[in-house]
């Protein structure tokens, strides 16, 4: 299903519970990775937008990046690291640390602060590969990135960055797709958990899944019933999309996509994962999180 060079399938975010002082509950982040190491996930992965990577310590990012390489190693689990950073040279040297830990790939973000020029891209992603030791390399470029690469570009990196495997992307329609398959062949297409049952026939490899957040299992199963019984995965997802409008989308008026992602997680009920942000970002409330679970659980049982 999925291996080092080209990863695929559904991959679950490592999110950070947050106790009453506004720190990191370690225990409870060393049973969550457990969970979701001995889950049906095909990957886990840290530091993306859901474990708040943009508002940890030095101190935080070197911890819980030292329990998921060793949990996962030990779990056998595929895992990858993310090394984002708004200064590209921190950003840098991370990735060249944590070389030591062996992930099955490294996820990187474009410099964050001044929207870097194309060229400035292009030596950004080979400084990376310089130091990342053979380890391949994930692009994220989600929607809100300040230079959202086209396919065109893409295409264009990936031949003069040989370690880079694959990107994170908002995906598209149709015709989309087919450009991708045309542009990026051999190269894995990571969509949001939400449109993978759409993505997946047309091209897509798998998702850093935000359904993952909401239920790690349910995520996978849906990937699972694409091959087994397609007419019940594009029910489902239809399901999860109207979900998602509905519910989970009028809290983005208030809340940023990582309290979106938390807010998902504590509804789940999988780990001890609370809606809790670190200061100084707003969370959901716990009643939300009582009202979106019992909501999920009434319309997408499946998952649970």
């Amino acid at each position: 299903m999925t291996d080092q060079k080209h990863p695929a399938g559904i991959w679950g975010a490592i999110l950070l519970p947050i106790n009453q002082m506004n720190q990191v509950d370690w225990v409870a982040f060393s049973e969550q990775v457990d969970i979701m190491c001995a889950s049906s996930l095909h990957g886990i992965y840290t530091n993306g937008t859901a474990a708040e990577c943009h508002n940890q310590t030095d101190l935080e990012f070197d911890k819980l990046t030292e329990i998921v390489a060793e949990k996962s190693l030990k779990h056998k689990k595929l895992f990858q690291l993310g090394v984002s950073h708004t200064n590209p040279r921190i950003a840098r040297e991370r990735l060249k640390r944590l070389t030591c830990f062996k992930p099955d790939g490294f996820q990187i973000t474009l410099p964050d602060w001044w929207p870097p020029t194309l060229n400035e891209v292009k030596n950004f992603t080979l400084g990376m590969e310089e130091v990342a030791d053979n380890i391949p390399l994930i692009l994220y470029n989600p929607p809100h990135a300040k230079v959202l690469l086209s396919l065109e570009e893409i295409a264009n990196l990936r031949e003069q960055v040989s370690s880079l495997v694959g990107i994170k992307c908002a995906g598209g329609d149709q015709d989309w797709y087919k450009k991708s398959r045309d542009l990026l062949n051999n190269f894995s297409v990571f969509v949001p958990g939400h449109t993978i049952v759409f993505g997946k026939p047309l091209g897509a490899n798998g998702s850093y899944s935000n359904i993952a957040c909401l239920s790690p299992n349910g995520a996978v199963m849906i990937w699972n019933l694409i091959e087994s019984d397609i007419d019940k995965a594009v029910e489902i997802e239809m399901r999860v999309n109207n979900f998602m409008q509905k519910h989970i989308m009028p809290y983005a008026k208030i809340l940023s996509n990582t309290g979106l992602d938390k807010l998902l997680a504590a509804a789940g009920g999988w780990g001890p994962i609370s809606e809790k942000l670190l200061w100084p970002y707003d969370s959901a409330t716990p009643e939300d999180t009582k009202k979106i679970a019992e909501i999920a659980h009434r319309e997408l049982p499946e998952l649970f």
